[in-house]
């Protein structure tokens, strides 16, 4: 892959990762648009660049919420912070949901990411996902992130796997309609990325292993392969780029749930999913 090529998908995904607007929806029609992908064919390196890509914006979350999570950890150190404790429990609950979707139907979910087409009509889906809140009034709004709460933001999360779906859109949603402040759900949302972005990596190393193993790779050595696989000068010039893309975009969405503005992704998102649906559906 050219190296200008894996920027612009990198600027992409730092956009798309934490605006509400789908990364994995992006990253795939994007793929598309610039020939990285074809319609119906399977493409393993390119999730292993998307799962990258997503180390970028990781690094994103880590710098904007050092400190919080520096008092997470700390609380377990501390019998005194009994609120942080309950959080990471909280953040581990929440990741339950989408770790049951994907070993239930991790193939169903994969095989979307090859057709434009319904990547396209999913976005449409998040823009109505996103118009949401401003429908309906929620109770209770103020209330701190509890068993509930992480449980059906976990189920937004897990429905995020779909691409087009967006992972902070639905999860934020998914709070503020469980009574969550919306800007204790924005904050929850995005350290639900890390454990998230973390197992992606782990299953992408995992298939690479698997695919280095066919090749005659044994043991450590096909770890070893596979992982430095994902890390070609492309792969690391588009997670660079992400980063820095990425930590910009946590700063505008937090403004526009602190100002009530959420709904003006879904515009967005119905505009990029017609166009991507009578694009790809005239020229695949």
């Amino acid at each position: 892959m050219e190296i200008w090529k894996a920027i612009i998908v990198g600027i992409v995904q730092g956009l798309a990762e934490f605006l509400p607007i789908s990364s994995s929806g992006h990253i795939v029609l994007a793929q598309f648009l610039l020939g990285i992908r074809e319609v119906g064919v399977a493409a393993n390196e390119d999730i292993a660049f998307e799962v990258v890509l997503h180390m970028g914006t990781l690094v994103s979350v880590l710098v904007y919420f050092h400190k919080r999570l520096l008092g997470l950890t700390c609380s377990l150190f501390k019998k005194e912070m009994v609120d942080d404790r309950k959080m990471i429990l909280w953040l581990a609950v929440a990741t339950v949901p989408a770790i049951i979707a994907y070993k239930g139907a991790g193939d169903w979910f994969k095989a979307a990411y090859h057709y434009p087409v319904l990547v396209s009509a999913l976005l449409i889906v998040t823009g109505l996902v996103l118009y949401i809140p401003r429908m309906v009034k929620s109770q209770g709004v103020g209330k701190p992130v509890g068993f509930k709460a992480a449980i059906i933001m976990g189920i937004g999360q897990a429905c995020a796997i779909l691409p087009g779906i967006s992972r902070s859109g639905s999860t934020i949603v998914s709070g503020m309609l469980s009574g969550v402040n919306p800007a204790r759900a924005a904050e929850f949302s995005f350290l639900m990325s890390i454990p998230a972005i973390a197992g992606g990596m782990v299953v992408a190393v995992k298939d690479r292993t698997e695919e280095f193993q066919e090749k005659g790779f044994e043991g450590v050595s096909a770890v070893t392969e596979a992982t430095l696989s994902c890390f070609s000068p492309a792969y690391l010039a588009g997670a660079t780029a992400a980063a820095v893309v990425g930590l910009l975009a946590i700063y505008l969405v937090l403004a526009a749930v602190r100002r009530g503005r959420l709904e003006v992704f879904s515009w967005y998102c119905f505009v990029a999913g017609i166009s991507g649906i009578l694009y790809f559906s005239f020229t695949t």
